[in-house]
C-alpha cells in the first residue's frame, strides 16, 4: 500500500525556491524521495477530488443535478475523474524529477500501477455489492475488469514512461517548452488514434442475453435484445465504437452493468432502477464509462498535468507560474468549447476530446485558484481538511469504495438493526 502512495500525492520543494528537487536524495531507481515541503495545492485540490467524489456518490440520488450525465453534457460528478487524473499527472514530475536509471524507473512505474489496477479491480469489480446488499463475493465470469482506479493506473504508466524517456535533460535551458514537446507529441498521437477508432470503425447489429437472475429486468425469463446499428461514427450509447471494443476484448458480462444512460427519458427506468420491457434495447445492455477506448484520451489528460508541473517545477515565480498555468486553461477551454460548436458533444462516457479539453481546462483553473490561495496567500486555514484527505486520498478511497464506512454506520441502531442512519437516508429520500 505504502508503495502506491506517489500515485495519489508528491513531495516538492519551498514554493520561492521553486521545486529545488536536485537536492532530493536519489532511492533505487534514481527517483527522488527525500522528506521535503509539500506543495499544499495540490494536496488540497487532491483533497478536493475525494470530497466531490464521496458528495456525488451519496448525494448524487438525492440530487441529480450533480450526479453523472446521462450521457451528452457535464455534472458535477463528470469532473471528478478528470481531475484525479490531472492531479497525477502534476504529481509524477514531482515524483520523477530526478531519474538516474530509467530502466529501473519504469519496472517501478510499472508495478505501481499494476498494484493500482489490481486494488480497483478488487475494489470496483463486484466483490462488495453495496448499501443495500451488505455482503460480498463475486462471480469471476461476471467480475467488472475496468473501473475508476484502472484508468488512473493506466493514465499513470503512460504518464510515467513519457516523464522517464521524453524529457531531454541536456536541452533543459531552452525552456520547458521545448523541453517536453515529444510529450506533447505523444498527446497528439493518442488523440489522432482515439478518434480514428471513434469514428472510423464500423458497428454492426449486435444482441445481448439477459438471464433471469439479472438486476436489469423485471420478468423471471431469458431475454435477448438485439440493437440494431450497422453504422460509422455513430456516437449514441447503443452504436458506438467504444461499446463495442470493450464487448469483443472483455465480453459483454465483464462490462459495468448499471450504465448511466438508462436515466435517459428514452429508458423509461424505475424509481427502484429497473427498465421496462418495452424500453428501447440498448437500455437493458452493459456498458462501461471507464472501457478500454476512452481510456486513451483519459491518460492524454495525465499528459497534459505533466505540463502543469513542469510549469510548477521550472517557473521561478508565483506570477510566471500563474501566468503560464491560465494560458494553458484558457487555450484549453477554448479549444474544447470550438469543438463542441462542430459537433464533438461533451460526453464523460466516450471521453471525447471535447470533454478532455474541457475538463482538463477546469482542473488546471481549479488548481489555480487553490494555489494562489493556499500557497500565494497561504490562507491553508480555510482548507486543512482538504489538505488532510489529500495527503489521505487512497485510503479515504479504499474505505468508501468498500462500504466500510457504511457497514460502520449501519452497526448503530435503535431498538432494531433496521432503525439505522443508512437506511434512513435511503427510504427517505433515495427510494422516496
Amino acid at each position: 500500500m505504502a508503495e502506491m502512495e506517489p500515485l495519489m500525492r508528491s513531495h516538492a520543494a519551498d514554493e520561492e525556491k521553486p521545486m529545488e528537487l536536485d537536492e532530493l536524495a536519489n532511492r533505487s531507481g534514481g527517483v527522488a524521495n527525500r522528506k521535503a515541503a509539500r506543495v499544499a495545492s495540490l494536496d488540497v485540490f487532491r483533497g478536493l477530488c475525494v470530497f466531490l467524489m464521496m458528495l456525488v456518490d451519496y448525494a448524487g440520488s438525492i440530487f441529480p443535478a450533480i450526479s453523472h450525465a446521462p450521457w451528452n453534457g457535464v455534472h458535477l460528478a463528470d469532473l471528478v475523474m478528470p481531475f484525479f487524473l490531472f492531479a497525477a499527472g502534476v504529481s509524477i514530475v514531482i515524483v520523477y524529477k530526478k531519474v538516474s536509471d530509467r530502466v529501473e524507473a519504469t519496472w517501478k512505474a510499472i508495478l505501481r500501477g499494476l498494484k493500482l489496477f489490481m486494488l480497483g479491480v478488487f475494489l470496483q469489480g463486484g466483490y462488495f455489492h453495496g448499501v443495500t446488499s451488505l455482503t460480498y463475493g463475486v462471480d469471476v465470469e461476471k467480475i467488472r475488469f475496468l473501473g475508476i482506479l484502472q484508468r488512473i493506473a493506466v493514465g499513470y504508466v503512460v504518464a510515467a514512461m513519457c516523464e522517464i524517456w521524453l524529457p531531454w535533460q541536456r536541452r533543459r535551458g531552452d525552456g520547458f517548452r521545448r523541453n517536453y514537446h515529444l510529450q506533447w507529441f505523444v498527446a497528439l498521437f493518442l488523440s489522432v488514434i482515439y478518434l480514428g477508432f471513434l469514428y472510423g470503425l464500423y458497428v454492426p447489429d449486435w444482441q445481448y442475453v439477459v438471464q433471469s437472475d439479472s438486476s436489469l429486468v423485471t420478468a423471471n425469463s431469458t431475454n435477448v435484445y438485439e440493437v440494431k446499428c450497422s453504422v460509422r461514427g455513430d456516437l449514441s450509447p447503443a452504436c458506438n465504437s467504444a461499446g463495442m471494443i470493450d464487448r469483443y476484448i472483455l465480453g459483454v458480462n465483464h462490462l459495468y452493468a448499471k450504465p448511466v444512460y438508462r436515466n435517459l427519458k428514452e429508458c423509461n427506468i424505475s424509481s427502484q432502477g429497473h427498465v421496462p420491457q418495452n424500453s428501447p434495447s440498448w437500455c437493458h445492455t452493459p456498458f462501461d464509462p471507464e472501457g478500454i477506448l476512452s481510456s486513451i484520451t483519459a491518460a492524454v489528460t495525465c499528459i497534459i498535468g505533466l505540463q502543469y508541473g513542469h510549469i510548477l517545477i521550472q517557473s521561478q515565480h508565483h506570477k510566471e507560474r500563474l501566468w503560464n498555468w491560465s494560458l494553458f486553461s484558457v487555450s484549453l477551454m477554448g479549444l474544447g468549447l470550438l469543438l463542441t460548436f462542430f459537433g464533438i458533444p461533451l460526453n464523460k462516457s466516450l471521453y471525447t476530446i471535447s470533454y478532455l479539453l474541457v475538463t482538463t481546462a477546469s482542473a488546471g483553473i481549479t488548481f489555480c485558484t487553490l494555489y494562489i490561495l493556499v500557497d500565494v496567500y497561504g490562507w491553508r486555514w480555510l482548507t486543512f481538511v482538504l489538505e488532510w484527505m489529500g495527503k489521505h486520498s487512497l485510503s479515504i478511497f479504499i474505505l468508501v469504495t468498500s462500504n466500510i464506512v457504511v457497514i460502520t454506520a449501519q452497526g448503530f441502531y435503535l431498538k432494531s438493526p433496521h432503525n439505522n442512519i443508512v437506511h434512513w437516508i435511503i427510504t427517505r429520500f433515495v427510494n422516496k
